[in-house]
């Protein structure tokens, strides 16, 4: 597995995942869509707030020690280079901007949740996760640049467990994450929404068809 900007996993690690989904939905008629994704938003902001910052310091500066780097006075050419100085820090401010630490440490937490949960809704949607018999699919999205996991179930499933019972999804999947071990936390959240979903809509014999794919989804 490879991470970066993208994530790269290996057929092993995606037939772990689609095992892992299997062995879950033999305890449920419910259906779970693991689902890995780069980033849940751009935040362009964050490119333009670094580069506006950058360029005010470095202007700030440089009218701070004019008198040392402009001992002769004020002509058209300093001011060209004033210019000049600024706009590149803007330039390298903006690009600072896209690094992911950056994004992180410069974008509120209740920004990102709700980025994440725009792109879990969407993804919801997109890939017919409501398009099962009883209403009973619940996508797991874990979204990279944002190090969040978010669990998402149909309404038939919603009011049948408290949003305590889902955090237990998300912590079980967490707990394995901050070790870096993303297949295996994805694994283990799989495994745990199994065991709910055992208990809130449990799997009829002879009457538990597999309504939607059990691999992973991926995307930028």
């Amino acid at each position: 597995m490879e991470i970066g900007n993208r994530l790269e996993l290996t057929a092993e690690e995606r037939e772990r995942i689609g095992l892992a989904v299997q062995a879950a939905e033999q305890r449920t008629n419910a259906e779970i869509v693991p689902m890995i994704v780069v980033r849940s938003g751009l935040y362009r902001e964050v490119r333009h707030w670094v580069g506006l910052g950058l360029a005010l310091l470095v202007l700030t500066i440089l009218l701070t020690i004019e008198s040392r780097w402009l001992p002769w006075g004020w002509h058209a050419s300093n001011a060209a280079w004033l210019l000049l100085s600024t706009l590149v820090a803007y330039g390298s401010g903006a690009w600072l901007g896209t690094l992911w630490p950056v994004i992180r440490l410069c974008t509120s937490a209740e920004r990102i949740r709700h980025k994440v949960k725009l792109r879990a809704e969407r993804a919801f949607s997109q890939h017919a996760v409501s398009h099962t018999r009883e209403r009973s699919g619940v996508l797991i999205m874990l979204s990279i640049l944002e190090r969040q996991i978010y669990v998402l179930p149909d309404r038939s499933l919603d009011g049948l467990a408290s949003t305590d019972y889902w955090a237990q999804v998300v912590q079980a999947a967490v707990d394995r994450l901050q070790c870096g071990d993303i297949v295996g936390g994805l694994c283990q959240g799989i495994e745990r929404c199994g065991l709910l979903l055992a208990d809130i809509c449990p799997g009829r014999p002879g009457d538990n068809p597999n309504e939607l794919p059990d691999e992973l989804i991926q995307e930028p």
